[in-house]
């Protein structure tokens, strides 16, 4: 079965809402989403990004029959990075493994490179994070190289990779 990456709709809150109250997709993820992750969090996260500059901002739900199963996002560089996008996404725990983050990496990386001017599309995900980082191996990526002491995570200091896509190659 493929996944479909579709833009957010306010209908997805209750499905959001219960995908990110999982400690262990939100330990793989930034800080900054809270736990408990309410009904009311993921509505105000997707009016966010119903109304976010679509030149800056891309983001999308990844679905199964129109039911959201996670989220990607790419998030476009400044200054002399402008060309440079970030590129973010999770998948609901009982999706792991089925190979939709893969399919939404490539689907979101083939829209990027087609419908904007950006030429590099970067994601840097924990070091210990091996399924993420197989995903992006599988999608095409290129490992960069390791930013050693990176983040702080959970209080622990840890290591990241940094992984990149360059259109074209």
């Amino acid at each position: 079965m493929e996944c479909i990456i579709r833009q957010w709709d306010i209908s997805d809150a209750d499905n959001l809402a219960a995908m990110l109250n999982n400690k262990k997709i939100l330990d793989n993820l930034r800080d900054g989403l809270p736990y408990p992750y309410t009904v009311d969090a993921a509505k105000e996260y997707i009016d966010a990004m119903i109304h976010c500059d679509k030149t800056k901002t891309f983001p999308f739900a990844i679905t199964i029959k129109n039911q959201v199963i996670g989220s990607i996002g790419v998030f476009r560089c400044e200054n002399i990075h402008f060309r440079t996008a970030e590129m973010g996404y999770y998948i609901g725990e009982p999706y792991w493994g089925q190979g939709f983050g893969t399919s939404a990496v490539e689907q979101v990386c083939n829209y990027i490179f087609t419908n904007t001017d950006i030429i590099r599309i970067f994601a840097e995900p924990f070091a210990c994070n091996t399924a993420s980082c197989r995903v992006l191996e599988k999608a095409g990526f290129q490992l960069e190289g390791i930013l050693q002491k990176n983040a702080v995570k959970n209080g622990q200091i840890i290591d990241m990779k940094m992984y990149a896509k360059i259109k074209g190659l």
